[in-house]
Parts: structure tokens; C-alpha cells; sequence
């Protein structure tokens, strides 16, 4: 039986719309460990703690070339990703 892994590419912020963009193979997890400060420095350092945005696709290149993707533009199109299907920027792990 083969297992069909999950890979997520994830948009976090915080009270002053500071954006990490990041990638995952467990979203609770990694949402758990920015919420808790259990992560690297930067989101620790911006208080980065509410997941507004992610993605689903089972392979690791092209969360990776995604992620890397998404990193390279700009604030206002990283907003409009966003806002495309997140306009309020509720925090979409607030339930977890």
C-alpha cells in the first residue's frame, strides 16, 4: 500500500501583517510550533503565530519551487493570494 504524502506551502502573520511563507509536511504541527514560539528565529523574533494561507500538493518539488515562488513576489501580490481566498485574514487554525 503506498502512503500519498502531503506537502503544504503556508502564508503566517501577525497583529502587523508581517508575512512568512513557508513549507510543510504537517501543517498542525508546524502551525503548533509557530504558535508556540517553537520555531526559527524570525517568526519567534515577529510574534508570527495566525496561518492565513496554504496550498495542498502530494509532491516535494513543487511545494519547494512554490514556496520559493511565492518568497520572490511581492508584499501586494502575496496580499492578493491571500485575500483571494482569506479577505478577512482569519486565522485558519484557530479551531486546531
Amino acid at each position: 500500500m503506498a502512503f500519498n504524502q502531503q506537502y503544504y506551502i503556508y502564508i503566517m502573520t501577525n497583529r502587523s501583517k508581517t508575512l512568512y511563507v513557508g513549507v510543510t509536511s504537517n501543517i498542525t504541527k508546524r502551525t503548533f510550533e509557530h504558535k508556540h514560539k517553537l520555531a526559527d528565529c524570525f517568526t519567534k523574533k515577529y510574534n508570527i503565530s495566525q496561518l492565513i494561507y496554504y496550498e495542498v500538493t502530494s509532491d516535494i518539488r513543487s511545494a519547494l519551487k512554490r514556496e520559493k515562488q511565492i518568497k520572490g513576489w511581492l508584499r501586494s501580490k502575496k496580499i492578493e493570494l491571500i485575500e483571494s481566498l482569506n479577505p478577512k485574514w482569519n486565522d485558519l487554525s484557530e479551531d486546531w
